[in-house]
C-alpha cells in the first residue's frame, strides 16, 4: 500500500483551497523549470493534499506559457499520487449546460507551441495515451461530484487548443460536427499526457462556462458570462473536491488500471546510450524505471 497523496491542478477562478489543515505554501524546485506557484499542502479528514494553482495565484500564466512539465514534476516529488485537474470550459452539447460538470475521459490535441514530454533525444520513451484519464479516479471524482449536488456528466472528449484565443465560429462547428468533441478548453494537454510520463493516476474537472461560438442562440462566447458563471463552478469545485479525501482513502492500492506503471516497457534507449543530463532530470518523473 501507498500513502495516498491527492493533488490538484486548479484552473481559472480556483487559485486555493479552504479548509485543509497544515496548510502551507511549499517552494519545490524542479529542473524542468519554475512551477506555476507555490504548492499548497496540508490535510483533508486525514488524507495528504496538494494544491497547484494552474495560471498562478492572481492568473499570471497565459495557456500556452503555463509551465506544465515543471507543475507535474513538482506534484511528484512531493509525493502525489493522484492528480485531479478542474478546468473552466466551453461546451458544444445542448444538454452539457453552463454550470454543468464534464468529467471527461478522451482528448484531441490541438496545441502546438508546448513542451509536450519528458523525454527527448538521449532518452526516447513512449507510453500510451489510448485511456488518458484513470477510470478509478474519474468515478471518485464522478460520485464526489453528485454527492456536492452537482449536474455531472460522466465521459465526453475535451478538444484542448492553443488559444488564448477562443474559436472563431467554423473552428467551434467543425469540433463539434465533424471531429464530435464534447467540450473545449486551452489547459489539460500538455498536463494529461505529461502526468501518463510521471505514472501519475490523472482526472479532469471540466467546469462548463458556455457554448463557445456553434449555439445559435448565443452566439460568439461573452467573458461577462463567463465571468458569472466562473464564480458559482468554483464554489461547486471546491466542494467536489472536499469529498474526495474520504472517497480515496489515506492508502492506496496499485492502480488496477496500471497508470502507475506506463513506463514499464515504454523507455527504448538502451542504458549505455542514455544521456547522462537527461536522465538525472528524470530523477523524479522515471525513477522507478531509471534507477
Amino acid at each position: 500500500m501507498t500513502e495516498t497523496m491527492i493533488a490538484v491542478i486548479g484552473g481559472s477562478g480556483i487559485y486555493d483551497i479552504d479548509g485543509l489543515e497544515g496548510a502551507e505554501w511549499t517552494t519545490v524546485d524542479s529542473p524542468w523549470g519554475t512551477p506555476s506557484d507555490q504548492i499548497l499542502t496540508g490535510r483533508f479528514d486525514g488524507v495528504k493534499m496538494a494544491f497547484l494553482p494552474r495560471h498562478g495565484r492572481g492568473h499570471v500564466h497565459s495557456p500556452t506559457d503555463v509551465p506544465y512539465r515543471a507543475n507535474i514534476d513538482a506534484l511528484k516529488r512531493l509525493g502525489a499520487t493522484d492528480v485531479i485537474s478542474v478546468s473552466a470550459c466551453g461546451s458544444f452539447r445542448e444538454e452539457m449546460a453552463p454550470g454543468d460538470f464534464v468529467i471527461v475521459d478522451q482528448f484531441i490535441d490541438r496545441t502546438f507551441a508546448r513542451e509536450k514530454s519528458f523525454f527527448a533525444s538521449g532518452c526516447v520513451a513512449h507510453v500510451s495515451v489510448a485511456h488518458p484519464t484513470c477510470p478509478r479516479l474519474s468515478d471518485a471524482c464522478s460520485e464526489a461530484a453528485r454527492a456536492a449536488g452537482i449536474k455531472t456528466h460522466r465521459g465526453g472528449t475535451y478538444l484542448a487548443m492553443e488559444g488564448p484565443q477562443f474559436s472563431s465560429m467554423a473552428e467551434s462547428k467543425m469540433y463539434r460536427e465533424v471531429w464530435g468533441a464534447d467540450v473545449i478548453g486551452m489547459t489539460n494537454m500538455p498536463e494529461a499526457k505529461l502526468a501518463r510520463e510521471a505514472e501519475l493516476c490523472y482526472a479532469s474537472i471540466a467546469m462548463v462556462t458556455d457554448f463557445d461560438s456553434w449555439h445559435p442562440d448565443h452566439g460568439a462566447v461573452d467573458i461577462t458570462e463567463i465571468i458569472g458563471t466562473l464564480q458559482g463552478n468554483s464554489d461547486k469545485g471546491r466542494a467536489l473536491v472536499k469529498g474526495l479525501p474520504a472517497l480515496l482513502g489515506a492508502e492506496r492500492a496499485p492502480c488496477p488500471h496500471q497508470c502507475d506503471r506506463a513506463l514499464e516497457y515504454a523507455i527504448m534507449t538502451a542504458p549505455e546510450k542514455r544521456d547522462p543530463a537527461l536522465v538525472a532530470k528524470l530523477d523524479a518523473v522515471a525513477g522507478r524505471v531509471l534507477g
